[in-house]
């Protein structure tokens, strides 16, 4: 069983960066995979960034919206996964959300069993 808890969003300006966690709990954390999701009102949850367990490699996966402004990232000694998000743009306004499956990258959230709270995150123009 995993639990997760996000953390790190907030209110800024375009071109700003914030770094978003997520902490897990579970003593079995490093088998699994790790990804960021996004849902903007009145729109459905999409894909953000995956990354693999150690023994996959730590392979990451991003959607093309970020590419080369997101970067994922996973500490497994700390139980913790962070979104590093730069040049932020109001079309980032979404609430973030960490979520965990146990084997293969994947960018659909409905292959994904545990989630997050969620965490805000406002880009101002």
């Amino acid at each position: 069983q995993v639990q997760l808890v996000e953390s790190g969003g907030g209110l800024v300006q375009a071109g700003d960066s914030l770094r978003l966690s997520c902490a897990a709990s579970g003593r079995t954390f490093n088998n699994y995979v790790m990804g960021w999701f996004r849902q903007a009102p009145g729109k459905e949850r999409e894909f953000v960034a995956a990354i693999s367990d150690s023994w996959s490699g730590g392979s990451t996966m991003y959607a093309d919206s970020v590419t080369g402004r997101f970067t994922i990232s996973r500490d497994d000694a700390k139980n913790m996964v962070y979104l590093q998000m730069n040049s932020l743009q109001p079309e980032d306004t979404a609430v973030y959300y960490c979520a965990a499956r146990r084997f293969g990258l994947a960018t659909t959230a409905k292959n994904y069993a545990y989630w997050g709270q969620g965490t805000q995150v406002t880009v101002s123009s």
